[in-house]
């Protein structure tokens, strides 16, 4: 008898120098299955969380993008590189970062607390166009981009150090909306200190509710999948989604899996997502709260 698939969310550790859609290429060897996607790309010299779903919680992805992100970062002032970060070519010579003061930083930290305005770098995946930033960077080509908003909830500095030649490196812990390009915070950051800044760091400790401590590398992946079942490594996939919990009767879950919508007295927001679950808590369906008609209409149905 074939084993059955495996099915739900894991929180992987991803390794340096590695791509998202790599890791997700090499679980789809160790687990069998190409139905794998990632909730938040990674840039490959960053580390950390990296939450993908497997076979039919692949359809919870559309749920999970847009959580909050937490991140380590080291930022080095100095000088600015043409990405953004240690992958790039310099584009100045080096300045001399010794003398900015602790002051001066902790100043500069506050600028960036709370809603701010970022421009996409143009070494990112984000498409202008139909194309990728990052495709037309390659192409030596710049456009225009608009600013958007993003919220830094937290910002702190760890440790500052001297690093050679003449430059400063900046330990910051962040908290942040989706959607915020931590390299350019790094600029922007340098540029409130009048001095040149880039990233040569990221590791990302938190993403939405799916935190490092709970992350497993590719290599454990590997070898707790030759050795018996990932069950204890599967997040729970409503407590992962972060959304009001409603239980339901055997006869709503009959009604669920057939996408029909249920009524509902309580008073949700109007387009509010709710997990609807089953008596032992496992997640069967995701619906949407439409309030003309006072009902949860189904959004995704996991039940077979």
């Amino acid at each position: 008898m074939a084993a059955p698939a495996i099915e739900g969310i894991l929180i992987i550790d991803k390794p340096v120098d590695w791509t998202s859609h790599d890791v997700v290429a090499k679980m789809r060897g160790i687990l069998k299955t190409r139905r794998i996607g990632h909730t938040g790309t990674l840039d490959p010299f960053a580390t950390g969380v990296l939450v993908v779903c497997v076979n039919r919680a692949t359809r919870l992805v559309q749920f999970l993008t847009g959580h909050d992100k937490e991140y380590l970062a080291t930022i080095r002032l100095g000088w600015r590189t043409d990405s953004g970060d240690l992958t790039g070519q310099p584009l100045s010579e080096p300045a001399d970062a010794g003398q900015i003061s602790p002051a001066q930083i902790s100043a500069a930290l506050d600028h960036f607390r709370g809603r701010i305005r970022q421009t996409p770098p143009m070494f990112s995946a984000k498409k202008i166009g139909g194309r990728k930033l990052y495709e037309l960077a390659r192409e030596g080509r710049e456009i225009e981009r608009a600013p958007i908003e993003v919220t830094i909830s937290r910002l702190e500095l760890r440790s500052s150090n001297p690093a050679p030649p003449l430059a400063r490196d900046l330990e910051i812990h962040v908290t942040c909306s989706a959607g915020t390009y931590i390299r350019t915070l790094a600029e922007d950051i340098g540029q409130q200190l009048g001095i040149g800044a880039h990233l040569i760091a990221l590791r990302r400790i938190r993403a939405g509710n799916c935190r490092i401590e709970q992350a497993i590398t590719l290599d454990e992946l590997a070898e707790i999948s030759r050795s018996g079942p990932l069950d204890s490594h599967l997040q729970g996939m409503a407590e992962t989604l972060d959304l009001p919990i409603l239980t339901l009767s055997d006869d709503a879950l009959v009604a669920i899996s057939h996408g029909r919508p249920l009524p509902c007295a309580d008073n949700w927001r109007p387009d509010q997502l709710v997990s609807l679950c089953d008596q032992q808590g496992r997640l069967q369906a995701v619906a949407a709260y439409e309030a003309d008609r006072h009902h949860l209409a189904p959004r995704v149905v996991l039940t077979p």
